[in-house]
């Protein structure tokens, strides 16, 4: 077994809505290790994306521990969520999230920027992961002048310029058609082959199945944990 990389242990988001408690996440004890790819499934409102959150140092739980690469993530303040998520996570996000009015190497140098690395190293960082994408040659294009699948390379360049120990990916085929989908699902498991760990939040089965293991969350629990293959036989 691998060394733990995420370490849950009875996690709980509670919201007070009213006289009401929601239990966002009802007790979610997970462990992900170096090097897996991990689906994390589950319908609107089952809880997935709470839990994204507290993964991915956006927000903490209501009760519960929480390690990243061993570090207590639980209760720290917003300015240690914001450096723990520059140092350790790159995000992958469904809109992509790039700044329309930068190009694409300097929308790339952004994480880079905020983590205080030199203008030099910085743009060749940057280009080292355009590359890997297949985009050096577009480096001075604008968003706007790439299709959506092209962008979202784009944004998974600007999440791995920072060699991050996660590469966070928040429904990365959502707004992408089919062909262009399997393009990006693709690549994420030949990032996984080279080493990364990536944890892949999905509402679609048919996008879970890409991963190696499943974890299914239902009413803010897990109700599956498991091999793709086990969970491919019961959906």
């Amino acid at each position: 077994m691998n060394e733990p990389l995420i370490e849950l242990k009875d996690i709980y988001k509670i919201y007070h809505m009213g006289d009401e408690d929601v239990h966002a996440n009802d007790g979610i004890t997970l462990t992900i290790c170096k090097g897996e790819f991990v689906a994390i499934v589950g319908k609107s409102g089952s809880g997935k994306s709470t839990l994204m959150n507290i993964i991915g140092a956006l927000d903490v739980p209501t009760s519960g521990s929480y390690y990243l690469g061993g570090e207590d993530v639980s209760d720290m303040s917003d300015d240690q969520l914001a450096d723990i998520r520059n140092r350790m996570i790159g995000f992958i996000f469904q809109q992509y999230n790039l700044l329309p009015k930068l190009n694409l190497l300097e929308n790339v140098e952004l994480p880079l920027l905020y983590a205080g690395v030199g203008r030099e190293e910085r743009r060749e960082r940057a280009l080292a992961s355009l590359e890997r994408v297949g985009l050096k040659e577009k480096w001075r294009n604008m968003p706007n002048q790439l299709s959506g699948g092209q962008q979202q390379r784009v944004s998974i360049a600007r999440a791995l310029a920072g060699d991050p120990s996660l590469i966070l990916a928040d429904e990365p085929t959502g707004a992408l058609d089919s062909r262009t989908s399997r393009e990006v699902l693709d690549f994420l498991k030949q990032l996984n082959e080279e080493g990364n760990t990536i944890v892949m939040i999905t509402h679609d089965n048919s996008i879970a199945v890409e991963a190696k293991r499943v974890v299914r969350i239902h009413d803010g629990k897990i109700n599956f944990d498991g091999d793709v293959n086990d969970y491919a036989a019961i959906i």
